[in-house]
């Protein structure tokens, strides 16, 4: 057990430093914060809730969700592309826990999330987002979002080790994820959208995840909206963490 969790260490750590050392690969935990919060805020809060001010505090808890899933996909690039470039063979001939190389490259991932959530949080009080559950909150709502990401990733990872091309997990992902994101309670009200749209939306997962951190940002969590968050972040683990562990011994045999 120690060798496992010290193999799957240096693994994550592998992954912070090719974050580090190639900074182009934050670009995305960048540019997808400060477009989502600050350009949707300013382009339609006058619109939608009467200024951006207003606005923010019913769009950031989105933006933040939207930010961090959209990061997800990153393990199974990297997965997919070690495999192609042959690095999995030279794993493989080390004695190490061979699943660490999985594990690690997710939980590595992790401080992409957090770069990308500590940016929507601060764009989000610089244009006057103002949170009623203080820090408490915050970090409430960050760790749970994390957390979903987290298990949400290991979907990725099983795509990464089925699919062929780096470009193929991209552009399979982008097409699973911007419905899921988009097509949520992240940017309006439910209420607007014709009712078969709104029955996709309440049983939207990345609706359920919004629901929950908006009211841990305000301060009045819901035990149940926190809990189906918990419970859909435990399902995702539990189907695709042996799939994906299972996909990886079978191409790397």
């Amino acid at each position: 057990m120690t060798t496992a969790v010290a193999d799957t260490r240096v693994f994550a750590r592998r992954t912070l430093l090719k974050l580090r050392h190639t900074p182009e690969q934050a670009a995305d935990a960048i540019l997808i914060p400060f477009l989502f919060t600050v350009l949707f805020t300013y382009l339609f809060g006058g619109a939608l809730a009467g200024s951006p001010r207003a606005y923010v505090q019913y769009l950031l808890p989105g933006t933040l969700v939207m930010a961090i899933l959209l990061m997800t996909v990153y393990g199974g690039l990297t997965l997919n592309t070690d495999m192609s470039r042959g690095v999995v063979d030279r794993f493989r001939s080390l004695p190490i826990w061979q699943a660490a190389h999985v594990v690690g490259t997710l939980l590595g991932d992790v401080g992409r999330y957090l770069v990308a959530a500590s940016l929507v949080v601060l764009l989000g009080l610089a244009i006057g987002w103002r949170p009623d559950g203080g820090l408490p909150g915050v970090v409430a709502g960050v760790g749970l979002a994390v957390v979903f990401a987290y298990a949400l990733s290991w979907v990725w990872a099983s795509l990464g080790l089925l699919a062929r091309t780096p470009q193929a997990v991209s552009m399979l992902s982008f097409l699973i994820q911007f419905p899921l994101t988009f097509v949520s309670n992240a940017f309006v009200e439910p209420e607007t959208m014709p009712g078969w749209l709104q029955a996709w939306v309440d049983v939207n997962p990345v609706s359920l995840l919004v629901t929950a951190e908006r009211a841990l940002f305000a301060g009045t969590a819901d035990v149940v909206d926190v809990a189906w968050v918990l419970v859909a972040s435990a399902g995702l683990l539990a189907v695709f963490a042996p799939l994906t562990l299972h996909l990886y011994r079978r191409r790397s045999a």
